[in-house]
């Protein structure tokens, strides 16, 4: 028998379901190097405007960290500039050392212009990319400014499940995209049986 859930069941499900997720993605991104996993697409978004300038090493360095714990043979890695118009920079398949440090030369090498990145158009290019049930989209901010614009924009939905890291000049958003149609299949999925 199939019912109509009231708002409060409704908003329980949907934030024991977003509460799920993020837990799973924790302790997904958390895995030793070796635990075998399928294959993931990894969204890198770096800020590509001069106020990266200032911070381009220390992020630099995190970035490195992180996909050294994150990436393992198979994985799909996409890496964009996002400076005045957003650009990929970067995107191919990780077998090995060499394929990690092929995607940290491109964040190294990125050449930090421009006043306002394209966080925006970056964010719709990597919602359009993902064909995998797994993905794992990182968006680096050092442009307040921008940021607190697109959050303020239509296109604000985009960011709607992330998680914001805060460091003294700069922000890393964890970003659950496509997250909200996932719920939804899930939960339908859950009470049609």
């Amino acid at each position: 028998m199939i019912r109509t859930l009231t708002k409060k069941e409704d908003y329980r499900l949907r934030k024991s379901l977003i509460f799920m997720l993020f837990f799973v993605f924790s302790v997904f991104i958390n895995l030793p190097v070796h635990a075998q996993r399928a294959p993931i697409d990894v969204y890198l978004i770096i800020d590509g405007s001069a106020s990266l300038a200032t911070v381009k090493n220390e992020v630099t360095a995190w970035i490195s960290g992180r996909l050294d714990q994150i990436l393992t043979d198979g994985d799909r890695v996409t890496v964009w500039n996002a400076g005045t118009q957003s650009k990929v920079i970067y995107t191919g398949k990780i077998e090995g050392a060499p394929g990690k440090e092929a995607v940290k030369k491109s964040i190294s090498d990125l050449a930090p212009a421009g006043n306002r990145p394209d966080f925006s158009g970056a964010l719709r290019d990597a919602a359009s990319r993902q064909n995998s049930s797994y993905s794992y989209t990182l968006l680096i901010s050092a442009s307040p400014a921008a940021l607190t614009s697109l959050l303020l924009s239509p296109q604000a939905n985009l960011l709607r499940f992330s998680r914001i890291e805060e460091f003294p000049d700069w922000r890393a958003l964890v970003v659950g995209l496509n997250l909200d149609a996932k719920i939804k299949k899930s939960a339908t999925e859950f009470f049609s049986q």
